[in-house]
């Protein structure tokens, strides 16, 4: 069992038969009574995102999980396939559990599976991504007395606010977590 005092972002825990994966988390504490723990979770069944409500001192079940590496393989819309590195069984996950993650995937790009069981649920991506730019707007010369930022578009659909001299062609570097630019390649 976890106390829900420690349910953080990333942690994984089992309620009422499901299992979630921790989104987002806050403790409030009003001036009387117990403290609240509010969570954001997603159902790593069916990819359903909700909010949970917990009192201090409540717990919840928590899981073992297993991580395997695996390559992404390709989609067909529906699904996503994977090739795991060690046994080459190529498990899928829908799409609608994968969420917004799926912007990221490229293919052969490696990433790490979680199993509960022999039950495929999610994918950890790195950290960062490099992109190639698809489409960006043309700089502007001389505008550079203040930082200018401009959106592009990357190889996957994803828009980034980056500084104004990446160009059209460029590769650059993108954090998973955020979806923020890093650098250019």
């Amino acid at each position: 069992m976890i106390d829900v005092n420690e349910l953080r972002k990333g942690v994984t825990f089992e309620l009422d038969g499901k299992i979630f994966k921790v989104l987002e988390y806050s403790h409030h504490k009003p001036g009387r009574g117990k403290a609240t723990i509010r969570v954001d979770v997603r159902d790593l069944r069916n990819g359903d995102r909700l909010k949970k409500k917990f009192n201090s001192g409540d717990s919840v079940q928590d899981i073992h999980l297993t991580y395997r590496k695996a390559k992404y393989l390709y989609s067909d819309g529906e699904n996503y396939y994977f090739m795991d590195t060690e046994t080459y069984e190529q498990p899928a996950l829908s799409a609608k559990v994968l969420g917004e993650v799926t912007q990221y995937l490229m293919a052969e790009m490696e990433v790490k599976l979680t199993f509960f069981g022999n039950e495929p649920l999610d994918i950890d991506l790195p950290t960062t991504v490099d992109l190639e730019v698809v489409r960006a707007d043309p700089s502007v010369r001389g505008n550079t007395a203040t930082s200018v930022i401009k959106k592009v578009t990357t190889e996957t659909g994803i828009e980034v606010d980056v500084p104004n001299f990446v160009e059209l062609g460029d590769t650059i570097r993108v954090d998973t977590r955020t979806g923020e630019y890093v650098t250019r390649v």
